[in-house]
Formats: structure tokens, C-alpha cells, sequence
């Protein structure tokens, strides 16, 4: 077989780091999951439970499939041509380049300051003596300093324990509510309780959906993965980190099912309702609930700030440099470089002026209105561009595929029009 003939080399470039795998529990997957599904999910899960008992417990787990689909696509493409998601979108059109480097600056300013929150939340009500302010700014500060020299091993290790923590603490709070097995059987059959169509929507689309998830080809080439040969573990990676994820968001509707919607305990809706929860569970089962779950509250939300300091810097140093025309190898673009230290810089300072400031609501209905639309723009561009050209035909997608990503994007586009709705009604009144 000689270098240049192009089905040898394929296969040589397929086979040889399979040669090499290590396996590791660890992986990107388990880090986009883990970012992905925040206390924002968390919480909007426990609410499902708490309203519909069981009932919507099959649109949880088809969320977490949805995921599945999406970051197996993400990964893919990146294995597959070597490129980047910003790359593949580029190559679409100047729409692409415009609406994601508009949403990635607007989105990191809301979202640092709703990340931050978010980590201080739990302290806060840990801690009531100190102002929650104080709680958010020290949460971006430190996530800043763990992911400023772009360490991805040191990060990685970081995050799988904060899993770990979130793991004991929403598990167990689940375990101790002794679910009722055969309910849950019944809950895995699809079906609308009243009132339930956009609810049920947004929670099969809302469980870990975020920026995030486009993130995931990125943290492949920071471990490593960076050839077709790696699409296996990639996808058991995948799978199995949101095999994980899984089991979070079950664990948190069994808490919201058993331990609130059976005994008519209502719950705030946003992070808030968690704080509320440990309360709930300090009453039920003993003083020492609240502060281990609060604990876990705060692992679920800090490992979506490190997660997006990390991830979605990488993504903007990817933006900024293809837009700029720099070479693959140019620093700025990689971890750790000048662009994605800008980044990280610009999800810590400036946030914290909308912590002070109250967040005006400008920007939260702009933020609002380009949040809603960046799922359905993840699940339309992959359709494209893992049907193109530029994927070997080994790797483009199979026609369930196409399917799954039209259904997909079809149940985005309803949630993003609901979204966008409600974010500007309040301009009219």
C-alpha cells in the first residue's frame, strides 16, 4: 500500500491512535455534560417533578438523547475534517460568522453574571452573614484562575470532582426519598399531562443545552483526540457522560415527584427553588440535609462557570483568529493565548458591574432573544455541514440521523419563538 493512495492512508489515519488508546473515566464528554447541566437544569427538573409527579420523566431522558445526538455531531465533524465548529460554521456563510460572534460577546456578559449568581446562591444561604455579591465575585475570580493558564488536565480533574460531589449529594438526596420503582416505569411512557405541551417541550430541550455542547470538539483536541481514529472512545465518551447526566436529572425529578409533588410542597422556579429544597430536605430528614445538599448545589453551579471560562474561550480565541486569518499554529488561537485570556477576562470584570448594577434590562432581552436561538442554530448547522462535502462519506450522516436533527431543530425553533416571545412581551406591556 503506497503513502499516496487515499484509502490506505485513511485507514492508517483511523487505526493508528486506536493503537494507542489509554482508557480514562474521565473525559471531554464528561466535562461538556457536567458544564451543560447546571443548577438552571437542575432546578427546572425538580419543578417537572414536583407539578407532574411522574409524568414528565420520559422528556427528561429524551433530553439528555437530544444532547447525546448533538455533541456526538459536534465531535464528529471535528474528528472527522480536522476543523473546527467555528470553521464549519464559517464556511456556511457570513450569517454564521455575524450571529455567533454577536451571541458569544452579548450571551458572555448575561452569562457571567447569571453563573456567578448562581455559584454564590448556595454559599449565600450557607453563609448569610456575607452579601451574595461578594459570594458571585469571588466565584468568577476564582474560575478565572483555574482555567487562566489553559491547563485542560488540571481542569478536567477539577470538574470530575465537582461531579463526584454533585453525584453524593443529588443521588443521595433521591436515594432518601425511596422512589416508587413502578412510577418511574410509567413515567418512561410518553404522554402530556394538561397544561404540560411548551413545559414538556422546553424540558426535553433545556437539560444541559448551552453554548457549550459546540464546545465539546475543542476539549477533544485539549485531550488529545484530534483524529478520525478516536471516534469510538469519542463516542463512548459521549454516551456514557450523559449516561451520567441521566442520572442527575432522574434523581432530581424522583426528589421533586416524591418528596414535593406528593405532599403539595411548592418550590420557586430558578436557582432559588434549590435553596428552597435543602430546606425541604432539612425538615424530612435531619439539620445536616441542607448544608450537604447546598454543597452540592454549588459543585452543580461552579462546574458550569469553569466549564464556560474554559470552553467557550476557546471557542472565541477560534473565533477571533479564523476571522483574523491566522495560521492553525498561531498561540493566540490555542489555550492559554491572548484571545482566550481576553475572554476569560471579559466573563469576570464586566459582569460584575451587572451584579451591581441589577442587570439592565436591555441586555436580558437581548440576551434572552439570541439564547433561544443558538440550540436551533447548533442543530440546523450540523444538519449541513455533517452532510457536506468536507466529511469523508464515512462519517457524514446516516438518514435517521437527518431525521433526528430535523425533529430536533423543529423542537427548537418552537422553544426559541416561546422563548423570544416572553422575552420581549414585557417592552409592550
Amino acid at each position: 500500500m503506497t503513502a499516496d493512495d487515499g484509502v490506505g492512508t485513511a485507514r492508517l489515519e483511523d487505526e493508528t491512535p486506536a493503537q494507542k488508546l489509554r482508557w480514562k473515566i474521565v473525559g471531554p464528554g464528561l466535562v461538556v455534560a457536567a458544564t451543560g447541566i447546571g443548577a438552571g437544569d437542575l432546578v427546572a427538573t425538580l419543578v417537572a417533578g414536583s407539578r407532574f409527579g411522574y409524568g414528565l420523566l420520559w422528556a427528561a431522558v429524551l433530553g439528555v438523547l437530544i444532547k447525546i445526538a448533538l455533541v456526538e455531531g459536534a465531535g464528529r465533524f471535528s474528528l472527522a475534517t480536522g476543523r473546527t465548529i467555528f470553521d464549519g460554521w464559517k464556511s456556511l456563510g457570513a450569517w454564521a460568522t455575524v450571529y455567533f460572534g454577536v451571541y458569544i460577546v452579548v450571551w458572555g456578559l448575561s452569562y457571567g453574571a447569571a453563573a456567578m449568581s448562581s455559584s454564590a446562591l448556595p454559599l449565600a444561604a450557607l453563609f448569610p452573614q456575607v452579601d451574595l455579591v461578594w459570594f458571585a465575585m469571588a466565584s468568577g475570580l476564582i474560575g478565572a484562575a483555574v482555567v487562566w493558564l489553559g491547563r485542560y488536565a488540571v481542569f478536567e480533574k477539577i470538574v470530575a470532582v465537582l461531579v463526584g460531589v454533585m453525584f453524593v449529594t443529588v443521588v443521595g438526596a433521591a436515594v432518601l426519598t425511596v422512589p416508587n420503582l413502578a412510577e418511574i416505569a410509567r413515567g418512561l411512557v410518553p404522554r402530556f399531562p394538561e397544561g404540560s405541551v411548551i413545559y414538556t417541550l422546553g424540558l426535553a430541550g433545556g437539560v444541559g443545552g448551552t453554548i457549550t455542547l459546540a464546545a465539546y470538539g475543542y476539549w477533544l483536541k485539549e485531550k488529545g483526540w484530534y483524529a478520525p481514529g478516536w471516534m469510538r472512545v469519542m463516542r463512548i465518551d459521549n454516551a456514557m457522560a450523559y449516561v451520567v447526566s441521566g442520572v442527575f436529572v432522574v434523581a432530581m425529578l424522583v426528589v421533586g415527584a416524591e418528596l414535593l409533588y406528593s405532599s403539595g410542597v411548592t418550590v420557586a422556579d430558578g436557582e432559588g427553588g434549590l435553596v428552597d429544597l435543602a430546606g425541604v430536605l432539612a425538615e424530612r430528614y435531619g439539620a445536616v440535609m441542607a448544608p450537604v445538599f447546598l454543597v452540592g448545589f454549588w459543585a452543580s453551579s461552579f462546574s458550569s462557570v469553569l466549564g464556560v471560562w474554559n470552553g467557550v474561550s476557546l471557542m472565541f480565541a477560534d473565533f477571533v483568529a479564523t476571522a483574523r486569518g491566522l495560521p492553525q499554529d498561531d498561540p493566540r488561537r490555542r489555550s492559554g493565548g491572548l484571545y482566550y485570556r481576553a475572554y476569560v477576562l471579559w466573563l469576570t470584570f464586566p459582569p460584575m458591574l451587572l451584579l451591581l448594577l441589577d442587570r439592565p434590562i436591555a441586555l436580558v432581552v437581548a440576551y434572552g432573544a439570541l439564547g433561544s436561538l443558538f440550540m436551533p442554530f447548533l442543530a440546523i448547522t450540523l444538519l449541513f455541514l455533517l452532510n457536506s462535502e468536507a466529511v469523508p462519506v464515512r462519517w457524514r450522516n446516516r438518514a435517521w440521523l437527518n431525521v433526528v436533527l430535523v425533529l430536533v431543530a423543529g423542537v427548537f425553533v418552537v422553544l426559541g419563538v416561546n422563548e423570544l416571545v416572553k422575552a420581549v412581551a414585557p417592552l409592550f406591556g
